[in-house]
């Protein structure tokens, strides 16, 4: 976390401590890096990854190592005197990553797919913000040469970031891990499931 902890606002010290009671789904790991200190006079980040231990042609079977199919990062921005463009004193800024199936390159609805995943995951929440904004890069990677017999990949980029009405920004941390996931290609947890897997990091002082 950046900013001075012996003089943390009210207002942040309670994002931190509903950041903190968040719990993910077993597969969705977080763990804590040095925030931006240019933006906000305040702010904490995360890095997450997604791990898929499914079978699969390309992934191990049930108890062995799990592949990493998404990754990403989720950063929370904390301004108490507030900044106009972001119409609050919060920022939640995210990216997420992942390596889709070489068919969807030429799909042409794919960055808007992409982008509704963040607005549905966000209203399936119920979590309230406003100044929604991003974007969406998918890169295609194809091989040549002595590395011909590689199959061709596509790379997803989402960046995503919005003004939170409130200090609950567990549920936001939550709709990140949960984009993370779908782009990662994991199926939803059923209605009523809660994950409880503890976490390998906490997060703020």
């Amino acid at each position: 976390m950046t900013g001075d902890p012996r003089d943390v606002p009210a207002p942040f010290a309670a994002a931190l401590a509903s950041l903190r009671a968040q719990r993910p789904r077993p597969e969705v790991r977080l763990a804590e890096i040095p925030g931006p200190t240019r933006i906000a006079p305040f702010s904490v980040a995360l890095e997450g990854e997604v791990l898929d231990a499914r079978p699969g042609p390309d992934r191990p079977g049930p108890g062995e190592d799990a592949g990493e199919v998404a990754t990403g990062r989720f950063v929370v921005l904390h301004d108490p005197a507030g900044q106009e463009t972001w119409r609050g004193t919060f920022r939640v800024v995210t990216l997420v990553r992942a390596t889709l199936e070489p068919e969807l390159a030429a799909d042409p609805l794919l960055a808007e797919v992409a982008w509704s995943w963040v607005t549905e995951a966000l209203e399936a929440a119920s979590v309230e913000q406003v100044a929604l904004g991003g974007t969406v890069t998918r890169v295609l990677s194809q091989s040549f040469g002595a590395l011909a017999g590689t199959p061709d990949a596509v790379d997803l980029e989402l960046r995503a970031s919005w003004t939170p009405t409130g200090t609950d920004l567990g549920a936001h941390l939550a709709v990140w891990a949960d984009l993370m996931s779908t782009a990662g290609g994991l199926p939803p947890l059923p209605d009523g499931v809660t994950a409880l897997a503890p976490r390998r990091n906490t997060v703020g002082p």
